[in-house]
């Protein structure tokens, strides 16, 4: 297993993140934060240490620089800009396309809150390069009209709890263009706290990453 620092270049800043990759690395996960979080999420941390022993690799990046982090957690101007956030998610996706250790890899993107948003405005702007997207407690209502421009499949977690993120996604789920499954974690709230809640979240997308891996395999092998 390989992990770094990396920086992602965007609009003349750079983003920090952090990539690791397993040995074989079959796709790597590039996870979206949202809603004032970073790459030192410890829930996104603990989804992406799951991942990793299915083979899958891991980019938790920060969306915001140390200075918009700071204006934000004062004004919160920057965490509901959901075309900055996509920017830069996109971005993100456009580095692991030219890094040699990941360029072959099919990614997927993984958001949380408001980063689910963002997460599927870079899929419809960056079809080609996403192989699924996967939302925990999201707000993919967010993304708008980038909902119908979305190829790749979607999985849409859930807490039971979440009576309003739970109907937000529902009517997400009616918009998009592309397959899509809720699969609703019950007794969770939105933060998926509770006993063996975000343990559920964290196997559910590992299932879910492995079955998209297989599908597009399948499709890539020639007829006989």
């Amino acid at each position: 297993m390989t992990s770094r620092t990396v920086q992602v270049p965007v609009d003349g800043v750079s983003l920090t993140g952090d990539l690791v990759l397993p040995d074989g690395a079959r796709a790597v996960v590039l996870f979206a934060h949202g809603s004032g979080s970073s790459r030192h999420s410890p829930r996104n941390r603990m989804v992406a240490e799951r991942l990793r022993e299915a083979a899958l690799g891991t980019l938790l990046v920060d969306l915001l620089t140390e200075e918009e982090d700071d204006r934000d957690r004062v004004t919160a101007e920057h965490r509901f800009d959901i075309g900055l956030l996509g920017e830069r998610v996109a971005a993100a996706l456009d580095w692991l396309g030219r890094e040699p250790a990941t360029r072959e890899l099919p990614v997927a993107l993984f958001g949380a809150s408001t980063g689910a948003a963002a997460a599927l405005v870079a899929a419809a702007r960056r079809p080609e390069r996403v192989l699924t997207v996967v939302s925990r407690g999201g707000r993919p209502d967010l993304a708008g009209d980038a909902l119908k421009a979305v190829r790749a499949p979607v999985l849409l977690l859930v807490g039971g709890r979440d009576t309003e993120v739970l109907r937000l996604n529902e009517d997400a789920g009616r918009e998009l263009g592309a397959p899509h499954t809720l699969h609703v974690v019950p007794g969770a709230t939105h933060l998926f706290e509770e006993p063996g809640a975000l343990e559920e979240v964290a196997d559910t997308a590992r299932r879910w990453c492995a079955e998209q891996l297989r599908v597009r395999e399948a499709a890539s092998r020639p007829s006989r």
